[in-house]
C-alpha cells in the first residue's frame, strides 16, 4: 500500500489535536494583565504539549519518509500511536485546569509514556517490514532517546504524587531532550 494515505490522514489527526488544545485556552472576562494570571497553568499545560504533539509529527514526518509503502500492521501501529496522541488533549486541559497536581499529572505522564511506546511499537514494524539491513534499522540504529525516554515518563509519574514541581521538570526535560534535532533518518535518505 502507497504510504500517502496514512501520511496524510495523521497529518490531519494532528492538525485537529492542536486545534483541540488551543480551543481549551478560553478568553478571561476583563482587561487587565491580572485576569491573565488564572490561565497560567493552562497556557503553560498548552505550549508544553505543543512542543510534544510538534516533536511526534516531525518525527513521524522523517520516519516516513524512509519508506515507500506501508502493511496492515504499520496502518494499525500508526493508529495506536494516534490514539494516544489524541488523548494529550484531554490530560493537558486536565493539568492545567486543575494547576498540575498529582493526579492529573501522573496522568499526562501515563498518556506520554504510551505515546512512547506506540511509537516505538510503530519503529518497529516498520523495521520488521523494510528488513534488518534497511535505510530505516540502519537510521534507527539503537535508539537511544527512544529507550530512555519511558524511564523520563514513568519517574515523572511516581514523582508526581510527591513532588509535582520535579514531575513538571522531567517532563519539559524529555521534550527538551527531543528537541535536540535528530539527524538519523534525515542522513539515512535522500533529499528530495
Amino acid at each position: 500500500m502507497d504510504k500517502h494515505r496514512l501520511e496524510a490522514f495523521s497529518d490531519g489527526v494532528i492538525a485537529i489535536i492542536i486545534t483541540i488544545m488551543v480551543l481549551e485556552l478560553k478568553v478571561p472576562h476583563g482587561s487587565n494583565l491580572a485576569d491573565l494570571r488564572p490561565l497560567v497553568p493552562v497556557f503553560l499545560s498548552y505550549v508544553l504539549s505543543f512542543v510534544y504533539i510538534g516533536i511526534y509529527w516531525n518525527n513521524h514526518h522523517h520516519l516516513l519518509h524512509t519508506i515507500s509503502h506501508v502493511t496492515g500492521s504499520v496502518l494499525w501501529a500508526n493508529l495506536h500511536l494516534l490514539f494516544w496522541l489524541s488523548l494529550i488533549p484531554f490530560a493537558t486541559g486536565w493539568m492545567g485546569e486543575n494547576h498540575f497536581s498529582s493526579v492529573p499529572l501522573a496522568l499526562y505522564g501515563f498518556v506520554l509514556l504510551m505515546c512512547a511506546f506506540a511509537w516505538t511499537l510503530l519503529q518497529r514494524r516498520l523495521v520488521a517490514m523494510q528488513g534488518r539491513k534497511s535505510t530505516l534499522a540502519l537510521a534507527v540504529g539503537r535508539d537511544l532517546k527512544g529507550k530512555i525516554s519511558p524511564a523520563f515518563y514513568v519517574a515523572g509519574i511516581v514523582s508526581a504524587f510527591f513532588n509535582g514541581h520535579f514531575s513538571e521538570a522531567i517532563y519539559v526535560l524529555a521534550a527538551l531532550m527531543w528537541l535536540v534535532p535528530d539527524r538519523r533518518f534525515e542522513k539515512a535518505t535522500p533529499a528530495e
